[in-house]
C-alpha cells in the first residue's frame, strides 16, 4: 500500500490528486482537530496490517473526519475524485452526527445481507443516494471503484463481483463509459435496492 503522510502542520487547503493517499497519524495531530472535505470524494480505510484497505467510509464535501477518534495506527484518505480538504479544523458539534459512523454503519448493514447480489445491489444504492446525482434517464456517480475493492465492500470475490457486474451491465442497469472517470446508474436500481430507506 502507497502513501503519504499529512503534514503534520495544519493547512486551509490540501490538494489531492486522483488516486493519491494520505496517512493520518493520530499521533501527530492536535487533540479536537479534523479534517474537512472542501471539494471531491474521499475513500476512508484501515491501515493496519490485520485489516489492510477496510473501507470505513466515503467523504463528500462538507464531510468532517475527527483525528481523535481514529485507531492508534490512524487512518488513510484515498483522493477518488481530485479532493481538497482543509487540515486546520476544529470539530464541529454536529448535532452528534458523524459521518465516518454512519457509514460504517451502513456497510456493515450491507455485509449482513444474505446473498452477494443483493450486497452489491445495496451498495450501489447506497453510493449513488449519498454520492450521486440524477442526470435526466441515469443517475451519474463521479467515481469508479475495482473490482477488487467492490468484493470487499460486499464480502465477496473479485471474480463473483465482476460476474454480478456483468449481469447488472447486461441488463442494461449500468454504464461505465469509456474514457470517462464515473458511472452511471439506472434509477430503477437504485429505488429498488434493499436497505433504501436506511
Amino acid at each position: 500500500m502507497s502513501f503519504r503522510f499529512l503534514p503534520d502542520q495544519p493547512a486551509a487547503a490540501v490538494r489531492m490528486p486522483t488516486g493519491q493517499t494520505v496517512l493520518l497519524d493520530p499521533l501527530h495531530r492536535p487533540s479536537g482537530s479534523c479534517i474537512e472535505v472542501l471539494e471531491g470524494i474521499a475513500r476512508v480505510y484501515c491501515p493496519c496490517e490485520e485489516t489492510e484497505g477496510m473501507t470505513l467510509a466515503f467523504l463528500q464535501p462538507g464531510d468532517q473526519l475527527r483525528t481523535d477518534r481514529l485507531c492508534s495506527e490512524g487512518v488513510c484518505v484515498e483522493a477518488l475524485t481530485p479532493l481538497c480538504f482543509r487540515s486546520d479544523g476544529e470539530a464541529g458539534s454536529g448535532d452528534g452526527f458523524d459521518p465516518v459512523n454512519e457509514w460504517t454503519l451502513q456497510l456493515l448493514r450491507i455485509r449482513h445481507l444474505g446473498s452477494a447480489e443483493q450486497r452489491l445491489h445495496a451498495l450501489f444504492g447506497l453510493l449513488v443516494r449519498r454520492l450521486g446525482r440524477r442526470c435526466g434517464p441515469w443517475c451519474d456517480l463521479p467515481f469508479r471503484l475495482t473490482h477488487e475493492r467492490i468484493g470487499e465492500l460486499i464480502g465477496t470475490t473479485r471474480v463473483t463481483t465482476t460476474r454480478l457486474i456483468s449481469r447488472i451491465r447486461q441488463a442494461e442497469l449500468m454504464e461505465a463509459p469509456s474514457g470517462q472517470a464515473g458511472m452511471r446508474v439506472a434509477p430503477s436500481l437504485v429505488e429498488s435496492a434493499p436497505l433504501a430507506a436506511a
